[in-house]
């Protein structure tokens, strides 16, 4: 059989059983499709997966995103770092707010944002009076950020951080969970299909403030509540409610909460497979004129990224297409893009984001790929690359 006539092999693929079917099915011909038990089950499921003593569920990883700077209090005339090697979600999420964004440069070795660079703008940021309000950190293919390192520069400063973790769920640093919040102060979560688990879409952020958490469901929620002690006056009665806040319909369905529930189950399981995996790749390229991810063993490996040496991306990128191979890249650096240009944004800024776009292929990681998928995408890789 040629080359174009064996299937594709994605980057990424979800994986659904009977019992997630049985989930849902459940949901659709017995319960509340809406607004019912599940979502609050499946925010309490993450809590006790992750330690954080609050989660709530969101219809995407970017409305987390978003609400989390809601509820930081980033408005106009505020600004927010994050790093350029992400999707656009993490840095729109301030814009949103009505907030300016600048990007701190990345780590070239671990691909997170770089502890050294980010010391180094805040004492400029101190100087010039331009301290960010937050600091949103990305854990790039599942394996933490030096969340210690992070907050003992930002906590000094009274900057509000946030763990973008889409990629990370299942992961650990420092022993716990990630999306304990120990070192931050929100963490948001992403089910895209691709991700540890899926919702199809969602998300989620999880805090430890109390305070924090009201906020963030007002903001999820219309900026409605039921609650009398966030009520202007007296209620009317059981059926009454308030706009206190202007928020957005953020909410999760229970369709997609108890698929989330189910999937809860299967988590550990998921990312032993991508660990294996990812040691697999790593065994099988180390003499390839390739640089492999390092293999961060508390990462949840979302994905596996490898930046050529001594080759062109484009060529490699459109000879393992050609190969039914669906490799992908991750990520054009958010400051590169047209909207973020017009902002005043350059290429240049941030060499080491840039450097590693110029250079990296995701490979296909997901739980379910074979070992015949795998050695496909080994062998179609080592073809290309002699």
């Amino acid at each position: 059989m040629s080359d174009s006539q064996l299937p594709q092999i994605p980057y990424g693929r979800h994986v659904v059983d009977e019992d997630d079917v049985a989930a849902v099915v459940d949901v659709l011909c017995n319960q509340f499709l809406t607004q019912g038990l599940q979502v609050p089950a499946f925010e309490q499921r993450l809590c006790e997966y992750t330690g954080a003593a609050h989660a709530v569920a969101v219809n995407s990883g970017t409305s987390g995103l978003h609400i989390a700077c809601l509820a930081a209090g980033v408005g106009a005339g505020d600004t927010v770092w994050t790093v350029p090697n992400s999707f656009v979600a993490s840095a729109n999420a301030a814009r949103y707010c009505g907030a300016d964004v600048d990007f701190v440069d990345i780590d070239p070795l671990s691909r997170n944002i770089c502890v050294a660079a980010l010391a180094t703008k805040l004492d400029w940021a101190k100087q010039h009076n331009a301290v960010p309000k937050v600091l949103i950190v990305v854990h790039f293919s599942g394996a933490s950020c030096d969340m210690q390192g992070i907050r003992a520069l930002t906590e000094p400063h009274g900057i509000v951080l946030i763990e973008d973790a889409a990629h990370a769920l299942g992961g650990r640093y420092q022993s716990k969970p990630i999306g304990s919040c120990q070192y931050s102060d929100m963490t948001v979560l992403s089910f895209h299909p691709v991700k540890s688990i899926t919702t199809a879409e969602g998300g989620a952020v999880l805090t430890n403030r109390p305070q924090w958490a009201e906020q963030l469901v007002l903001f999820a929620k219309h900026g409605v509540t039921r609650d009398p002690k966030h009520m202007e006056g007296e209620s009317d009665g059981d059926w009454y409610y308030q706009q206190v806040a202007l928020g957005y319909n953020y909410r999760l369905s229970d369709i997609q909460a108890a698929l989330g529930l189910s999937q809860m189950n299967k988590l550990d399981h998921f990312i032993q497979e991508r660990r294996q995996l990812a040691a697999r790749y790593d065994a099988a390229l180390q003499n390839m004129a390739v640089q492999r991810p390092l293999m961060n063993e508390g990462s949840a490996w979302h994905l596996y990224t490898i930046e050529l040496r001594e080759h062109d991306r484009k060529t490699v990128f459109e000879g393992l297409r050609n190969k039914g191979i669906g490799v992908n890249v991750h990520y054009i650096p958010i400051h590169l893009q047209p909207y973020y240009r017009k902002l005043g944004f350059k290429p240049g800024q941030f060499p080491h984001a840039e450097d590693y776009y110029h250079r990296a292929i995701t490979l296909p990681l997901f739980p379910g790929l074979s070992a015949d998928e795998q050695d496909r995408v080994i062998q179609a890789l080592e073809e290309v690359l002699s």
